[in-house]
């Protein structure tokens, strides 16, 4: 078994975005040689997500409209007492820090509409650290 390790630094320019990551994801499996196992790509922060999804702009809009809607900001969230991100926090333990694809032939496997995206739900941020680790034979 094989793994590689590649780290990506993202700076985000608005409160709530979405950040195609799709081409990065890519480059890395290609360039790790594993033609069969896994890809795990990872947001290292609480405040953020990695989803898959169609990278259509209407639905790009409608994906951060309906985190805005489940975790509207202003609300009385009790964390908002420390530093008022409660919304940030709690649409990323909803959403999820992380995905796994399957690597087959040496590409990614994702359907015809799928891309990933890094999710920014508390920005703009500088450095944000996203994992993608690539791991088979």
């Amino acid at each position: 078994m094989k793994t590689t390790f590649k780290e990506l630094r993202l700076n985000t320019s608005k409160r709530r975005e979405l950040i195609d990551l799709t081409d990065e994801v890519d480059r890395a499996v290609r360039e790790s040689g594993i033609e069969n196992g896994m890809c795990l790509v990872y947001s290292m922060h609480s405040t953020s997500a990695i989803i898959i999804n169609e990278g259509e702009s209407g639905l790009m809009e409608d994906i951060l409209d309906k985190i805005d809607e489940d975790f509207p900001r202003g609300r009385a969230w009790l964390h908002n007492r420390i530093d008022d991100n409660a919304d940030a926090h709690l649409a990323g333990a909803f959403i999820g820090p992380s995905v796994v694809i399957p690597v087959k032939g040496g590409a990614p496997c994702l359907g015809t509409w799928q891309s990933l995206f890094f999710v920014e739900l508390d920005g703009p941020r500088s450095g944000r650290r996203v994992i993608i680790e690539v791991l088979g034979t």
